[in-house]
């Protein structure tokens, strides 16, 4: 909790960072402060101390989240083609990465700082090797266009954008992302739990909630930016959220195992591309939008496992799990309120 708290509540010094560093120097920057994150939280001595440790990786994810999908947002648009479905499906290499690497050091030593030392040491690699490809300045794209002209929504956001820095559409991305976010987080946390709870699903079973989840979402996001250079990114938010609602809807309502797994494959595809998507969206819309978004799809990861429990508790998890079918479906419904990029033209020779 303390990290997820600390990447939430980052979202002022992450606006300040971007103004004055860039994405390019803050995405080194928090990489770096992620690399003395895992030996301090190696050497607390205390409860107190270790959650103070994590608060500041969770501050220091919150900077590298929003700087990385800010340079992901200014690769597509230097370069005219859609990546950032491919770019978000490494995150899932990552943490099979990571899950490899604790096996791996296990059949070695125990030792908590040997463990960190090695992940520390990786990352100041990684960040070595990734340097010289990142681009300066936010890529430069939208340094020389000009100031769109005022929207017709422009007098009611205004009060908006002294809130929050940000205008209406940049809330309405906010609201789609904490919303998706909320999906991704229930069906991490509470597949397991609905198979073998109310499906009855064998010990053997259970855990394939999140492994078809996690399988479908990883292939989807390889095939992502193929979707959205045919379709646009509004139809693929729509109908990919749409898929995943009624699936689980429909999964919820039959019952059992099977249509469990089914459904939660529906999840899986149909949310993969939707919040690279809504990244790319609130890029084109300015870092504070970028900002913005990113600190309410963590408050959807934090928010949304406790909003099921808290509704399971009353009624029963088949209730609970109907919540992310409708946030799914509330996905595509916010999408409507803003104006997507179409898909780009085939080249041809």
């Amino acid at each position: 909790m303390a990290c997820g708290v600390g990447a939430a509540v980052s979202f002022p010094l992450v606006a300040h960072l971007m103004k004055r560093l860039g994405s390019r120097q803050l995405a080194l920057w928090s990489g770096l402060c992620l690399v003395g994150v895992l030996p301090a939280l190696s050497a607390a001595g205390n409860y107190p101390l270790v959650l103070a440790v994590v608060f500041v990786d969770g501050v220091a994810v919150g900077c590298l989240n929003v700087a990385m999908n800010a340079q992901g947002a200014a690769l597509e648009s230097r370069y005219g083609r859609t990546t950032m479905a491919q770019l978000h499906a490494t995150f899932s290499g990552g943490q099979l990465a990571g899950a490899l690497l604790a096996s791996g050091m296990n059949a070695v030593t125990h030792a908590l700082a040997a463990h960190f030392a090695l992940g520390a040491a990786l990352l100041v690699l990684l960040l070595a090797a990734a340097r010289p490809g990142l681009l300066a300045d936010d890529g430069g794209a939208s340094a020389e266009e000009p100031e769109p002209e005022p929207s017709k929504d422009a007098h009611e956001a205004k009060g908006l954008r002294k809130l929050t820095g940000a205008g209406q559409a940049a809330l309405w991305l906010s609201f789609a992302m904490m919303l998706g976010t909320v999906v991704e987080g229930a069906m991490t946390d509470w597949s397991t739990l609905y198979l073998a709870e109310e499906t009855g699903a064998s010990a053997r079973l259970a855990p394939l909630g999140i492994a078809v989840v996690s399988v479908m979402m990883v292939l989807a996001r390889l095939l992502g930016d193929r979707w959205r250079e045919r379709w646009g990114d509004a139809r693929v938010v729509r109908v990919g959220s749409v898929v995943a609602g009624t699936g689980l809807g429909l999964a919820l309502v039959t019952g059992g195992t099977w249509p469990a797994l089914v459904g939660f494959a529906c999840v899986g595809l149909g949310m993969a591309t939707v919040t690279p998507c809504l990244y790319v969206a609130a890029a084109a819309e300015g870092p504070q939008a970028l900002t913005l978004v990113a600190a309410m799809g963590t408050t959807g990861l934090l928010a949304g496992p406790a909003l099921i429990g808290f509704v399971a508790g009353h009624t029963d998890l088949t209730v609970g799990m109907s919540v992310v079918a409708v946030s799914a479906l509330l996905v595509s419904l916010t999408a409507r309120h803003r104006s997507w990029h179409t898909p780009r033209k085939t080249r041809t020779a």
